[in-house]
């Protein structure tokens, strides 16, 4: 196999000519196999230099991939198998790991902080996320277990009066039921939820109802008048999960 033509590229690569296939190698592959002093190739040599070359981009690949945010070995994994063979992906994490670059300690202790600091979600979402990455329960229990249960009742009790002040439609068995499906979804458990909501007030304000109220007086007027107006009326809203107390007041 010929090598007709080398050209520099802008990256740490060369873009070489050899017959009618064009590479691109980077410097290192150049350096190892001397190849700037060489006009032709053996089949064999060929192929091992085209591959010791995608080994080298495999682990450049993940080397930036990393430097965006830390990774786990199970999402270099993914991110890898797209394009490369699995020996070439398991070298690769092994020279990362190697490296210092591929740390399951350091990954565990970012992700928890960032999880409490930055996230809404609660302890069992955070357990079936971080087994998602590739993680064993056995690794991330026992620091989960030791977060004080007051941090987790700080998040949840800032995320249920947002639900609260953000009500424009639901009445309080609604927005209770509400809170309890969302922030159930979000990984809290259910004695969290149920100390949250008994020690804040979830009523609503009574413009929402009134708002509601209005609303639906609008649409059924047209049809109905008197009493059974406001049993129509009565009807809808407690479908809205109002309580007849809070409807009593507007009717």
């Amino acid at each position: 196999m010929i090598i007709k033509k080398y050209t520099k590229m802008k990256s740490n690569k060369y873009k070489v000519q050899i017959d009618d296939i064009e590479v691109k190698l980077y410097d290192d592959v150049i350096i190892k196999y001397q190849l700037l002093r060489k006009k032709e190739l053996t089949l064999e040599e060929f192929e091992e230099i085209t591959e010791y070359n995608d080994r080298l981009e495999a682990y450049y690949k993940a080397l930036k991939y990393i430097n965006n945010k830390l990774r786990t070995e199970k999402e270099v994994f993914y991110y890898l198998d797209k394009t490369y063979s699995k020996s070439i992906i398991k070298e690769t994490i092994e020279r990362l790991k190697s490296d210092g670059y591929l740390n399951k300690e350091l990954y565990l202790k970012s992700y928890l902080a960032d999880q409490i600091n930055l996230s809404n979600n609660g302890p069992e979402k955070i357990k079936k996320d971080l087994i998602k990455l590739g993680f064993s329960e056995e690794e991330f229990r026992d620091r989960i277990d030791k977060i004080d249960d007051s941090i987790w009742l700080d998040k949840l009790r800032n995320i249920v009066n947002k639900k609260i002040k953000a009500n424009h439609s639901y009445g309080s068995y609604k927005l209770r039921e509400k809170i309890i499906y969302d922030v159930g979804n979000i990984g809290y458990y259910k004695w969290m939820i149920e100390e949250i909501l008994n020690e804040l007030d979830v009523s609503v304000d009574s413009r929402v109802i009134e708002k509601e109220y209005q609303k639906i007086y609008n649409k059924l007027s047209k049809k109905y008048e008197g009493s059974e107006l406001n049993y129509q009326i009565r009807v809808k809203l407690l479908q809205k999960g109002f309580s007849n107390s809070e409807i009593e007041k507007v009717i």
